[in-house]
């Protein structure tokens, strides 16, 4: 029974090197380096190529090396193939870090300070309390309420939203496309973190953005196709959204002419909210594999009707 990984060198090693300690029953090997393909059961990638199902034939089980799925095509997989998610702890720390340092900056203007310096401007600008900054987090899965979390000793004033009822301590919910509206207009500071799907994509709009506060600001650490860029761009230009954190875009690296490049009220840093490890994610897949030999059901399973 062989686990394939197609991963960069480096971490393939470090994934070889404690499946070699900890489980030397599992036959790991390396991309491009497949042996022979029927013996293959497990693969694991960021991006798997296409008809994966054709050429190892007893597949069973594609782990993904993030937290989400939308990279994969998954009508192209037989439904007899199960693909997981990764659940790994370090993701979730560096999601965390990453909410807190961008509502951190722009709660207490570090965008503006910046600038100032640039423009060697000293002067100071009110501070607003904590307690009266309303921050918002859309996607109540595993990160969202882990940042949330994370957030809740500053003393904001914190919401959420999901597609289905959530009950947070500390946070107001919100859910369904019904309530979105009330949650947008409680949102100074607005997180996506929502899976991609088709009723996700695009969600960061002009609709979207126009419902939350005049002035209010977006962090992006769900995935490039949640926005819609030409539409961030005129909100930001007609003062209604005042700055942007964004981590995650549809086309990675983006031009040498993009826009977000150069625009002095966005702050664009390239797709590093979050990295899995294999040091801390090596407990999570291990514990998958063998519940999957045991006919458990495996954390992070997706449901293929609604892509995570």
């Amino acid at each position: 029974m062989a686990l394939l990984f197609k991963v960069p060198d480096a971490r393939g090693l470090a994934w070889k090197s404690l499946f070699e300690i900890h489980a030397p029953d599992i036959d790991l090997r390396l991309w491009p380096e497949i042996g022979e393909p029927s013996e293959v059961r497990y693969f694991a990638a960021w991006q798997p190529p296409q008809n994966l199902h054709e050429r190892f034939p007893n597949l069973e089980v594609i782990f993904a090396t993030s937290a989400g799925v939308d990279q994969f095509d998954l009508g192209e997989l037989p439904e007899h193939i199960k693909v997981v998610r990764m659940l790994d702890p370090g993701i979730a720390q560096g999601i965390v870090e990453y909410a807190c340092f961008a509502v951190l900056s722009l709660h207490r203007d570090m965008p503006l300070y910046l600038q100032q310096q640039r423009d060697q401007q000293w002067q100071e600008h009110e501070l607003t309390p904590a307690r009266r900054r309303r921050v918002g987090v859309m996607g109540l899965g595993n990160l969202g309420v882990a940042s949330l979390e994370a957030l809740r000793p500053f003393g904001f004033e914190l919401s959420g939203w999901a597609r289905s009822q959530k009950d947070i301590p500390g946070v107001q919910c919100f859910y369904g496309s019904g309530q979105l509206p009330d949650f947008l207009a409680h949102c100074d500071i607005l997180i996506c973190l929502l899976p991609l799907t088709d009723d996700t994509r695009g969600v960061l709009n002009a609709n979207t953005f126009n419902a939350m506060p005049k002035g209010a600001q977006l962090i992006n650490l769900g995935r490039g196709g949640h926005l819609v860029e030409h539409d961030l761009l005129d909100a930001l230009a007609s003062g209604q959204l005042s700055h942007a954190v964004i981590d995650v875009l549809n086309d990675e690296p983006p031009s040498t002419d993009h826009p977000f490049w150069h625009h002095p009220h966005i702050w664009l840093t390239p797709h590093i909210g979050a990295n899995t490890s294999p040091e801390t994610a090596f407990d999570v897949l291990l514990a998958n594999i063998r519940q999957h030999q045991n006919g458990e059901r495996m954390e992070g399973e997706i449901a293929r009707d609604q892509g995570y």
